[in-house]
């Protein structure tokens, strides 16, 4: 490193706030800061602004209709279509020939789809699946990759007021079945495989193994041939061909169907604390209107730009932020097929060269595995496209995010940390990136219009400095609806705890803890039952992994409680370090001492285990349980859901050998 970048490094590490480029001030869709104070006055007549990007077919008459609250209603007598808004009207505009989706495949393949050529195809599978039986308000399976067929065919879902369900493609077999079960689907779009690191993986085996335990009769499975003569696999009587039925509907029309605002445009499945995953409901209107709009305010998207997204749609922020936020503002959304690291490490750096990429959202998990290839990789592209930077799906710790604003970013790009969940629809706690300085680490404030509370466990508001856990006090359009089929258990998850029914005072609770600053901004410590409980003292392990990972020479970590005779519970941490860095002693000692320097001795680690992998669900998720089970020498658990189950057992090795 030279002795300029070793000072440049040093400046950054001291910086505790970022002020965005003039130049991207200059440009940005929203730069008043009195928009918080107008949101706050005008609520919730203020979110005609979001409605305000979409095309009605009929006004809506109520912004917001809260009489039978926490059941809130959304633009109520407003009529739309999401495909309609997603396609045809930039067809009818001045965007028929522009991309409206880049593909690129696992194996270097593309493909483009103007918005002309994309409404071509919803249309064509939309009559494929009218003639398959499909009626308005059937709900469809979707079990895809990220191959182009998945959008198209939500689009064309939506087109004909079928509602989607889309089951992420690393899920089981039994995972599809319990989706199909829970949903009463009765139609499933597949496909034969997907592509993984040059492998073709068989995809079509576990779909039918899910419907033979699928309760009820699926009329119609649609399969979509990705493999070609990679995989042969023979068709039972109720599937068909994609290609085939597309085929024979060349040049079909399908107009758009009216539905209501508050009709259901999806079903998403998340997990819930009895293990019985919830189907998380989500309408036409509100939803709709609240991707479009922060696609607009937080990462502003324009119709010029190519934006890309690097989640899966088999998310919610694939749905939001690949889908239907950034069709609905007209622009170029990037779908990508394969993993960061293939076939070489600077794949993702690649892709934005050659796509001349304008806005990146990824994950802080992603940056930090870009952290531990080494700065080399982006340093091999031009990244000067690059104008605003996003992560998404958890914290991101202030040493991660700096690597992201000097190395990908150049340091003249901002960043948007997004707080959000599956239940939100879209973000909830961020800045706006031009108006707000960025505090690494800190998410930012609550949007404009959002009411986030930071309260002790009897809802009082905490000072700043304190932790306690996030509420949100008002509705929002984006919100989930109710859970599909169960009213009773929407309120006992999302609104008893802090709620004041007899006095019909409504209070939304994540289940996520916080901190909040003098400034107003929050930082998200994590789930509430991501927490252990050492002497007495509740600690977000969310915390103590942003304080390990924040140690020169750890890439990722994960926290989790092991059983202890004196403290109740100690605290375990599983490191990976970086390449080019040794374990032992020198290495656990600045680990230990960076939980110490950050946290305070009640979080000294009880021990700290390296590894070269955590155990991570098909998904990428941590099985946080797993190491849980280590750490207390309990029997493990059931690791069939592991993509890397050999590692459990390794780890498990070492931790005995300690």
């Amino acid at each position: 490193m030279s002795q300029e970048d070793a000072n440049l490094e040093a400046r950054l590490e001291e910086q505790e706030t970022f002020d965005p480029p003039e130049s991207f001030v200059e440009q940005a869709n929203v730069t008043d800061p009195g928009i918080y104070e107008e949101f706050e006055e005008n609520w919730p007549d203020c979110w005609e602004r979001a409605a305000d990007l979409l095309s009605w077919e009929e006004e809506y008459d109520t912004v917001l209709d809260d009489d039978d609250a926490p059941f809130y209603e959304w633009f109520t007598n407003g009529t739309l279509n999401a495909s309609y808004n997603c396609i045809d009207r930039h067809v009818e505009g001045d965007r028929a020939d522009e991309v409206a989706i880049e593909w690129e495949g696992e194996l270097g393949e593309t493909r483009s789809y103007t918005y002309s050529e994309l409404l071509d195809e919803v249309e064509e599978f939309a009559a494929t699946l009218r003639d398959l039986g499909v009626e308005e308000d059937d709900v469809v399976t979707l079990y895809l990759p990220m191959i182009p067929e998945l959008p198209i065919a939500m689009l064309a879902c939506a087109r004909i007021g079928a509602p989607h369900a889309v089951v992420f493609a690393g899920f089981s077999a039994d995972a599809l079945a319990t989706r199909m079960n829970a949903g009463e689907s009765e139609y499933l779009v597949t496909c034969d495989g997907y592509y993984r690191r040059g492998d073709a993986l068989d995809h079509i085996s576990k779909a039918n193994e899910g419907l033979e335990a699928v309760d009820h009769e699926v009329s119609d499975v649609v399969v979509v041939d990705r493999l070609g003569d990679d995989l042969e696999h023979d068709l039972a009587d109720n599937q068909h061909d994609y290609d085939d039925l597309v085929a024979e509907q060349e040049g079909a029309s399908v107009d758009p169907v009216s539905r209501d605002a508050e009709d259901m445009l999806f079903l998403m499945y998340t997990s819930g604390t009895t293990g019985k995953p919830k189907g998380v409901k989500h309408t036409t209107g509100g939803y709709l209107a609240y991707s479009a709009w922060t696609s607009h305010a937080v990462l502003d998207v324009k119709p010029e730009d190519t934006y890309w997204c690097a989640a899966d749609i088999g998310w919610i922020t694939g749905h939001s932020y690949i889908v239907y936020g950034p069709l609905a503002l007209g622009t170029t959304t990037m779908m990508y097929e394969g993993t960061p690291d293939y076939p070489e490490k600077d794949r993702m750096w690649e892709l934005v060269e050659k796509n001349e990429v304008d806005i990146f959202y990824t994950a802080p998990t992603a940056i930090r595995a870009f952290m531990k290839w080494g700065e080399q990789y982006p340093a091999e592209h031009d990244l000067s496209s690059l104008r605003l930077l996003g992560t998404v799906g958890e914290p991101i710790n202030p040493r991660a995010w700096k690597w992201y604003y000097k190395h990908i970013g150049g340091e003249n790009c901002p960043i948007v940390d997004t707080w959000w969940q599956t239940e939100t629809g879209g973000m909830m706690i961020t800045t706006l990136p031009g108006i707000s300085k960025m505090k690494p680490g800190s998410a930012g404030p609550p949007l404009p219009g959002i009411d986030a509370r930071i309260v002790d466990a009897e809802g009082n508001e905490i000072s700043a400095g304190e932790a306690g856990y996030v509420t949100i006090n008002n509705p929002w359009p984006g919100m989930l609806r109710t859970l599909y089929n169960n009213d009773e258990r929407f309120i006992s998850e999302y609104w008893a705890e802090y709620s004041d029914e007899d006095n019909d005072e409504w209070v939304y609770f994540p289940e996520d803890g916080a901190k909040i600053d003098e400034d107003g901004f929050i930082t998200v410590l994590g789930r509430v039952d991501d927490v252990i409980n050492v002497s007495g003292h509740r600690l977000g392990t969310m915390e103590i992994e942003s304080a390990v990972v924040g140690v020169e020479g750890i890439a990722e970590a994960a926290v989790v409680g092991g059983d202890h005779e004196v403290k109740g519970e100690a605290v375990y941490v599983y490191a990976i370090p970086e390449d080019g860095y040794e374990t032992g002693d020198e290495l656990e000692e600045r680990v230990v001492q960076g939980v110490l320097d950050s946290i305070g001795p009640i979080a000294k680690p009880e021990e700290v285990i390296f590894t070269p992998e955590l155990p991570k669900t098909r998904s990428g998720k941590i099985m946080r349980r797993l190491l849980e089970n280590i750490a207390s020498g309990d029997e493990l658990g059931n690791t069939s859901t592991l993509r890397n189950p050999e590692v459990v057992d390794e780890i498990a090795e070492q931790v005995d050998l300690d």
